[in-house]
């Protein structure tokens, strides 16, 4: 009877621990299902297929920034510098397009060069923030900070502070906009679906009730998700990346060649935020040197929300994807209660601070488990 009496409080124990655990781990999908429930209950007009196709596309700018700075944080660094890659990947994309279909090219073509020559500026800031870091040693705070300011003044210098808008060819901006607001297929009231574009001649009470139900940047996003989750979790690169962020001497001493690994994670990083760049004047058909600027301090925060290690070694693409629609629902569901704009930002910054304690119980309880 006392073994007994013994056995059953360390099991009462262990359930409690591994509920405490269950909760730390899975509390940003917990965190995002609750609003969810309070927002729909809460927000006329919050619960509709319309308002969560709003949802995930106003999303897809955070979370493609928060991809590649998910790479960056895994490695203890951080890229201050995305968000003004991001402008100047929209402006550089809408400048060459511009030009090109001017010059009499064919839309098609022009989008692809477009596209191509602003992934490629994209990749500049990256190169010299990798180089700068692992090279020469400049911690990542200090040299991304240097680069926010150099891609900040680029982008301006070449549009003179000016978004490229009205210079557009309305040929090209309809297509643009075929894209960046078109969906796969559309949920037609009491009419079933319809694929590629709305039908024409619809009633307007009918077109009010349209829902989007595969945006393409949504379908864009989710691809880049993807890949990106699967070279990070599945490839030798990724475990590397995750060992980098680790322990550095241990890396070295493992036979990886630490310096070229954290060229190539700065790279990536740009390569993100010259996509999100490039999805944003599909979207608002517009070059705009300041697009990503406001979204830069949300997709850090979404890395940490996502559960990634601010300290290196630790971390999930997945993770942020979550963080950037928490940080969706949240102002979309704030906006819906009439709050102040203010207000989002408090919300945000409290959700952090949460999610960095969050991720330090989870090692304290490792802790525990270890010394059990």
């Amino acid at each position: 009877m006392a073994e007994k009496a013994k056995i059953q409080p360390r099991q009462n124990r262990l359930s409690r621990t591994t509920l405490v655990e269950f909760v730390a781990q899975s509390w940003s999908y917990l965190f995002l299902l609750a609003m969810v429930i309070f927002f729909s209950v809460t927000g006329t007009g919050f619960f509709t297929v319309n308002n969560f196709a709003n949802i995930f596309v106003t999303s897809t700018l955070v979370a493609l920034m928060a991809i590649g700075q998910t790479y960056v944080v895994i490695t203890a660094g951080i890229d201050l510098s995305i968000g003004w890659t991001v402008g100047l990947a929209s402006v550089i994309a809408a400048r060459t397009m511009r030009d090109l279909v001017n010059g009499g090219m064919e839309i098609a073509p022009a989008m692809l060069l477009g596209t191509v020559a602003a992934l490629l500026v994209a990749l500049i800031p990256g190169i010299i923030n990798g180089i700068l870091i692992g090279r020469v040693k400049i911690p990542p705070f200090i040299a991304t900070l240097g680069m926010f300011g150099i891609v900040r003044g680029a982008a301006f210098l070449l549009t003179d502070g000016q978004q490229v808008v009205g210079q557009l060819p309305d040929n090209l901006r309809e297509v643009l906009r075929a894209i960046g607001s078109g969906s796969l297929v559309y949920l037609i009231p009491g009419q079933g679906v319809a694929w590629f574009a709305r039908p024409e001649g619809l009633e307007p009470a009918v077109i009010r009730g349209v829902a989007p139900l595969l945006p393409y940047p949504v379908i864009i996003t989710a691809v880049i998700v993807v890949i990106f989750a699967f070279i990070l979790g599945r490839t030798k690169f990724g475990r590397h990346t995750y060992v980098v962020g680790g322990n550095q001497d241990a890396a070295v001493r493992a036979g990886i060649n630490v310096k070229n690994h954290l060229v190539w994670v700065y790279v990536l990083s740009a390569f993100t935020a010259g996509i999100a760049g490039v999805l944003y004047l599909f979207r608002f058909t517009s070059g705009a040197p300041q697009a990503g600027e406001a979204a830069l301090l949300q997709s850090v925060a979404a890395v940490v929300i996502g559960g990634t290690n601010l300290f290196g070694g630790e971390g999930k693409i997945s993770g942020a994807v979550i963080g950037a629609l928490i940080i969706g629902v949240l102002q979309t569901g704030l906006v819906i209660l009439n709050v102040d704009a203010v207000w989002q930002f408090i919300v945000v910054g409290v959700v952090i601070i949460v999610a960095v304690l969050v991720n330090q119980a989870q090692a304290a309880l490792e802790r525990l488990k270890t010394n059990a």
